[in-house]
């Protein structure tokens, strides 16, 4: 098999959920004998899911996007936020920089078209109006309707690209007034797109650093499925706090010392960990 708790463990993404991932384990379970529970993460917390997992790429955005402000001498609390996507990743990070954080949410979109209030949203209520519309926002009476490009451009402190990949291009990048980009999704930032947004002095908290938060807490997921033993929530989040801001701190250190953007500086701090790994190990006689 190409999966396995000591293999490759699948968490969820796009088009799955909790009872999916349940499947898949017991799916798995079935074919090998007993029951696996580590072999995939995001499950329900009483299959040997994870406390914190459903918030954990929110959290982890909010987490890197106030670190952000800090490292440009910013209040977070002060700070406009409009957010693209209002799945999973845009809802809870949008509660959780508004609750947690004081940041004032005034634009968030979804499929159906965004929504946008200059004196800033009860992200609460949209959610509840969302959950009670067949999932969308569309037609939330509390605010103005906007559209998804609109809301890209709106003049915020901070944009959370939540939705799918390549939402900022060269055809945008130029009217993209924000001064940090925190990647949610994966990939909404084309190249072309961050180079000109870079020359505008735009942070960007890459997505392979901004959205680590679930693939964190799926990695506590499956060490707790190993042991059999379970975190509480305020464990869960205070580790993923700790990992969260202390690897934000790596990189923004390394982007300073070589004088290159967020994502460049990623980049290096990973592959020097696989080589200084890999020098480490040494090489196994062929």
């Amino acid at each position: 098999m190409m999966v396995g708790p000591q293999k490759d463990i699948p968490a969820p993404d796009v088009n799955t959920n909790a009872k999916i991932m349940a499947w898949y384990m017991d799916t798995y379970s079935m074919n090998v004998g007993y029951t696996a529970l580590g072999v995939v993460t995001g499950k329900p917390l009483d299959l040997g899911g994870s406390e914190g997992r459903p918030e954990a790429t929110g959290r982890g955005v909010a987490i890197t996007a106030n670190e952000a402000c800090k490292a440009l001498g910013k209040d977070i609390s002060k700070a406009t936020v409009a957010i693209q996507g209002f799945g999973n990743v845009g809802s809870y990070s949008a509660k959780i920089l508004s609750e947690e954080f004081g940041a004032k949410i005034v634009a968030v979109s979804d499929v159906s078209g965004g929504i946008y209030n200059e004196n800033g949203l009860d992200v609460n209520d949209v959610i509840a109006y969302r959950d009670a519309n067949k999932g969308i926002i569309k037609g939330y009476p509390k605010a103005k309707p906007i559209t998804n490009e609109e809301l890209l451009e709106l003049d915020v402190d901070i944009l959370v690209p939540a939705a799918l990949e390549n939402a900022i291009t060269e055809k945008n990048a130029d009217r993209i007034r924000a001064k940090i980009i925190v990647e949610g999704a994966n990939g909404p930032t084309t190249p072309e797109a961050e180079e000109v947004l870079i020359k505008k002095g735009v942070l960007i908290v890459p997505d392979i650093l901004a959205n680590a938060g679930g693939v964190t807490v799926s990695y506590f997921e499956w060490v707790q499925d190993l042991q059999t033993f379970f975190w509480d929530i305020d464990d869960i989040r205070k580790k993923l706090t700790k990992m969260m801001v202390n690897s934000f701190a790596e990189v923004y250190k390394t982007k300073e010392k070589y004088n290159t953007d967020m994502r460049t500086a990623a980049y290096i701090v990973a592959i020097s960990r696989v080589a200084n790994a890999v020098k480490e190990r040494g090489y196994y006689p062929m």
